[in-house]
Order: structure tokens, then sequence, then C-alpha cells
């Protein structure tokens, strides 16, 4: 469990580079990021009543990673087009 929660934990900063890695994208990918996740949360919220916790906590660290994108999609200092 301590496991999981620290690699939770780990998924805002690999949403941080991958939203600082994609600026241009973020944009246009906005539906995507909210679709993936409610996805995890849904998906993740199913494996995990049913006992597979493996894929729970993956679609949770999908569901995390996705939404720091999704909300740094939204700041404009952020998202500014290169020189």
């Amino acid at each position: 469990m301590l496991y999981g929660i620290i690699i939770l934990v780990l998924g805002i900063p690999v949403g941080f580079l991958i939203a600082w890695m994609c600026r241009d994208e973020l944009v246009v990918g906005r539906k995507w990021f909210k679709i993936l996740t409610v996805a995890g949360f849904v998906i993740g919220l199913f494996f995990w009543f049913i006992g597979e916790r493996v894929v729970a906590w993956t679609c949770g660290f999908v569901m995390v990673v996705s939404f720091v994108s999704y909300v740094k999609s939204f700041d404009k200092k952020w998202i500014k087009r290169f020189p």
C-alpha cells in the first residue's frame, strides 16, 4: 500500500514533465486529458473492487498524470509558444 501511494505521488512530477515537454499540444488535447482522468478513476475503482490492485494503482497513476496535464493546459504562462 505504501509503495502504491509513493507511485501515485511520483505521478505529479511526471505529469509536470509531460506537460512541459508537450506544451504546444496541451490545449488541443484538453478533451483527451479529461477523458483519461475520468476513465482512469472509473476503471481503477472497478479493478480495485474485483481485487486487481496492481491494475488499479496503474489506473490511478494514469489519472494523476493526465489530471496534472489537464490543469496545466489552462495556465496561460505555461502554454505560450516557443520563440
